[in-house]
């Protein structure tokens, strides 16, 4: 059984990254991150802190814009306008969740979809639908970074994805559908879970519920990824239960320090990108 150490994979990428970062500045491009972030969720607070502290490694410019939760949804909106405008500013980060009070596909639809470095947008989902893919969503370019890390071929495979969300579920299907694998989408309506996990020869869980799937979830020899960041007595823990299964999968991700740390480095891979772009231009 094989650990995917997704810390030692975002470090290899982190340090080519670097390197084409100082080889942009040199021609006069600094690459530039805004992030907005409203309310105060701790899961966010900790994110957005990785997220900076990675940026300060490598050399990229960021802007924090903080708002208390009781934010008029307009100023949120004016931020986002205005980040749009910026010349600096080549990525464009809206920290969910919003407060629901705001309304966050209105407040992400504002977001100029050539800085859509999250991926969320009509826009670049819908490039990837069409298989014509622009800017990805960092967690599924993560997920898919570390396969292709191990040499795993999801070309012919069955894959399984438990969670239907917008920023992994469904566009990491997406992903993997372009890519030649034969995807199934599980979710909170999906009866008989176990039969089709069991059929996975790659299983990849975002549901958000710890320990949630055992050995009795999968077959002999499954590749498993787990998305899942769950806090449980004062620890992380993953969605699929560690210590159950490590005897019957092939490989799987730990938590923390698998999926996590490549979904920073992607969203600051997509960062550069589109600094690139802008360079070209």
């Amino acid at each position: 059984m094989k650990i995917i150490d997704g810390t030692l994979i975002s470090k290899k990428i982190n340090e080519k990254l670097k390197i084409d970062i100082e080889a942009l500045k040199k021609e006069g491009i600094i690459p530039g991150l805004g992030i907005i972030l409203v309310g105060h969720d701790e899961a966010s607070e900790i994110y957005v802190r990785n997220k900076l502290k990675l940026c300060d490694e490598l050399g990229i410019h960021h802007e924090l814009y903080r708002f208390s939760s009781d934010v008029r949804e307009e100023e949120v909106i004016d931020t986002v306008k205005k980040l749009n405008q910026d010349t600096n500013i080549d990525g464009i980060i809206i920290q969910s969740p919003l407060p629901d009070s705001l309304c966050e596909n209105k407040i992400m639809s504002y977001v100029d979809y050539h800085k859509d470095v999250d991926g969320f947008g009509i826009y670049s989902l819908g490039h990837l639908l069409a298989n014509d893919e622009e800017i990805l969503a960092a967690t599924p370019y993560g997920i898919l970074k570390m396969l292709e890390h191990e040499n795993i071929v999801v070309d012919g495979k069955n894959i399984v994805v438990v969670g239907a969300s917008i920023i992994v579920g469904r566009p990491l299907a997406a992903l993997l559908l372009n890519r030649g694998a034969t995807v199934t989408i599980a979710h909170s309506k999906t009866k008989n879970l176990k039969e089709i996990t069991k059929m996975a020869d790659i299983l990849i869980v975002a549901i958000g519920k710890e320990k949630f799937i055992t050995k009795d979830y999968i077959k002999d020899g499954a590749i498993l990824i787990d998305v899942g960041i769950n806090r449980v007595d004062g620890k992380v823990v993953g969605d699929i239960d560690f210590a159950s299964v490590i005897d019957k999968c092939d490989a799987i991700t730990p938590v923390p320090g698998g999926v996590g740390p490549m979904t920073i480095t992607m969203l600051l891979y997509n960062v550069l990108e589109v600094a690139k772009k802008r360079r070209n231009k």
